[in-house]
């Protein structure tokens, strides 16, 4: 995996879209804290890629898990609301501070201004670097008991909003004493993880201590589960009591009230190199775009539960419909005359080989020879983001990292990006997100979220494909679970069996 250089570029204000979907809760919460629940069987899709590190793409499991939490959290809305934090000042442009509540680490140790900012600290020196702090810097310093003052490197009004990121967890002293950050037993959340067998399986107990209330399930024993009807099967047999991800191929084969449906911000699409190989061509990419057909996609593929691709961002996010920008300057499409590419996708999400295979045979309509590459996510990442592949079809949450639309898009598209799988490095679409990070109005901000998306677009650097519902099974007996549309948690202290 490529190391991504630094940035430091202004960014700006964005209070989060409103959501066609908000949170939802499986069922009702008892206000009966004492009693020892029953362990929770979850299976989800996603093995640990990279040990548990919170840096990475385990980040967002370990926050669904209900482990790790950071200074915010986002609220039904999607702004920031209090987490370890419990309230937070601006002080000028660049400096802001936060009051800690009082809460203790999962080992014993308490939540001290040091800890917080010890764990930022090392937050920010990680490489590659955390999404949510793609395109910023910042340093963190304890201010008397309870109080911590972030300072960023250029100012930044959406920190708070930033620092909801699952990539900014707060950790005990003790993770950071090894040579990998260690998430065992050093979070704060209301579960903490005692056992991890390799990337088949974790074992959670409850944090009895923890500052938000006890927990209602006494425990969780996580299942890492690929194959999706594996998953479903799993729920139907009655040896997991959540299964996240559940296929559409699969959604009618569970009663309805074990079906759960969310709208999300997550879109799929199709990435292509613009680095290297045939796609570096933009007259070869702009044959690709014209190739595509999502609606196809939408109406077969995922059965009705997505949207064809519209943009980076689709109707989950409503604040954008009525403010696209059509792209401008688009290659001329060239004739593909048997150019040979490969495209890669993972399992983990049972749709995507079946997207590509799709895409594979309206590609090869369209004059290219094209090959597929399909395998566990964890095992595809890195050679993706290192340009192996000539495309690249994967199902992305844009507003996961920060809930912030311009973050995704600096982190995703840009020169020094940190998950740009598309390689992209264009001048205008460097500037037109910069000038986005800039915006500190929320009407301004917006609009020039969707001038860089417009700049992406005309690049033909990635082809939105689908925006997605996410379907969860749970089973009846369990309450409680959280259908989150950013898709950061799935379990709480009020989830219960």
């Amino acid at each position: 995996m490529r190391s991504p250089r630094r940035r430091r570029v202004a960014a700006g204000l964005l209070l989060a879209p409103v959501l066609t979907g908000c949170f939802a809760s499986g069922g009702g919460t008892s206000d009966d804290d004492s009693a020892d629940g029953s362990r929770l069987r979850v299976a989800l899709a996603f093995p640990p890629a990279e040990n548990f590190s919170p840096y990475g793409a385990d980040a967002t499991l370990l926050s669904r898990l209900g482990v790790t939490e950071g200074l915010t959290k986002l609220d039904a809305n999607g702004a920031a609301a209090p987490a370890l934090a419990e309230s937070w000042t601006r002080e000028n442009d660049r400096n802001w501070l936060f009051t800690l509540r009082e809460a203790t680490f999962q080992d014993g140790t308490e939540v001290t201004p040091a800890t917080v900012a010890a764990a930022l600290a090392h937050a920010a020196e990680a490489e590659p670097v955390t999404a949510a702090l793609s395109g910023i810097t910042l340093t963190a310093k304890a201010s008397g008991d309870r109080q911590v003052r972030v300072t960023t490197g250029d100012p930044d009004p959406a920190l708070p909003l930033r620092l909801t990121g699952p990539g900014l967890a707060i950790l005990s002293a003790k993770a950071y004493g090894g040579k990998r950050v260690n998430p065992v037993g050093t979070a704060t959340g209301p579960f903490e993880v005692t056992e991890v067998t390799g990337t088949t399986a974790a074992t959670l107990d409850r944090y009895d201590a923890y500052w938000g209330g006890r927990a209602q399930a006494s425990g969780i024993d996580a299942k890492f589960i690929a194959d999706g009807s594996a998953r479903t099967n799993a729920l139907r047999t009655d040896q997991v009591d959540i299964a996240e991800a559940v296929p559409v191929a699969q959604a009618s084969t569970l009663d309805k009230g074990t079906r759960r449906e969310t709208a999300t911000t997550r879109t799929t699409s199709l990435l292509l190199n613009t680095k290297s190989g045939a796609f570096k061509d933009p007259k070869l990419r702009a044959a690709a775009r014209e190739a595509v057909d999502g609606s196809v996609l939408a109406k077969d593929v995922y059965e009705g539960y997505a949207d064809a691709g519209v943009g980076v961002f689709g109707p989950a996010v409503t604040w954008a419909v009525g403010k696209r920008v059509e792209p401008a300057g688009r290659a001329k499409a060239a004739d593909p005359d048997g150019t040979s590419v490969t495209i890669a996708t993972y399992d983990n999400r049972p749709e995507l080989p079946e997207v590509a295979q799709v895409l594979q045979q309206q590609l090869r309509r369209a004059g290219f020879k094209v090959k597929l590459e399909v395998r566990e996510y964890s095992r595809l990442e890195s050679d993706a983001l290192a340009g192996t592949f000539d495309a690249f079809v994967g199902a992305r949450n844009s507003l996961l990292d920060t809930g912030d639309p311009v973050s995704v898009l600096a982190g995703d598209f840009t020169c020094d990006g940190s998950y740009n799988l598309a390689l992209l490095c264009d001048k205008k679409v460097d500037r037109a997100v910069a000038a986005a990070e800039k915006e500190s109005d929320t009407a301004k901000r917006r609009q020039a979220a969707m001038n860089a998306e417009a700049a992406i677009l005309g690049t033909d650097a990635t082809v939105p494909l689908v925006h997605q519902q996410i379907i969860t099974g749970v089973a009846g007996s369990v309450r409680g679970v959280i259908l989150d549309p950013y898709e950061r948690t799935l379990v709480g202290t009020g989830t219960r069996r």
